[in-house]
């Protein structure tokens, strides 16, 4: 095992680990906010920030004035966390409560995007992700927008999946005290659509139909 793969490994419960990018790559997907762990001179931050993935990246994007991103994207080392909830798993005791969810851990060194074409392509990469085709309706960037706009990529080279499913797991003593025990599926759905008060366009077929994942 390289010293790389010796990061990303899972050492609380490994029978949950996942390390194939087909695992990885559909958490990632259907995630919308990540998590961005950095040092900023001796201050360690945590960021949350909407990203995309393509390929064998992470695209990350915020304004060029950001002390932080401005260090990423010097190629500071950081971490890069995605968690979707998917239920909470209610036990007999206390101790054995727990939340059934998917998450990914990236690990790197980030680089700047400079390129132009590779820039406008990964912010609307970024527009997609969050509403398949978006990019079909909205004004596209424009060169001053493009240009006060800091655009990072992540590898994906060193990167590991953790999840959890199922029921709770009580001790066999508890097993048989008169408390429910078991799970409560939690989903993201979308509520009714507010337009904006200056807006007079019908809103986008399949808009009430939106939601995360295949589930």
């Amino acid at each position: 095992m390289t010293a790389a793969a010796r990061k990303t490994t899972v050492r609380r419960h490994p029978e949950r680990a996942a390390y194939d990018r087909e695992a990885i790559d559909a958490i990632l997907d259907e995630g919308l906010i990540g998590h961005l762990g950095l040092v900023g001179g001796e201050q360690p931050y945590v960021l949350p920030m909407l990203y995309v993935r393509q390929d064998d990246a992470l695209y990350l994007h915020g304004a060029p004035a950001s002390r932080l991103l401005g260090s990423l994207a010097e190629g500071s080392r950081c971490c890069f966390t995605v968690t979707l909830l998917d239920g909470l798993v209610l036990a007999r005791s206390a101790f054995h409560h727990s939340l059934n969810y998917r998450s990914v851990v990236v690990l790197g060194h980030a680089r700047a995007v400079t390129d132009p074409d590779e820039k406008l392509a990964a912010l609307e990469a970024l527009v997609e992700h969050v509403l398949p085709g978006r990019t079909a309706d909205a004004r596209r960037p424009s060169k001053a927008e493009l240009k006060v706009t800091e655009v990072v990529a992540l590898d994906l080279d060193q990167c590991s999946a953790k999840t959890r499913r199922g029921p709770p797991v009580d001790t066999r003593p508890d097993l048989s005290l008169p408390v429910w025990a078991g799970e409560l599926p939690l989903v993201v759905t979308a509520g009714e659509p507010i337009p904006d008060p200056h807006c007079s366009v019908p809103e986008p077929a399949g808009l009430r139909s939106y939601r995360r994942g295949d589930g």
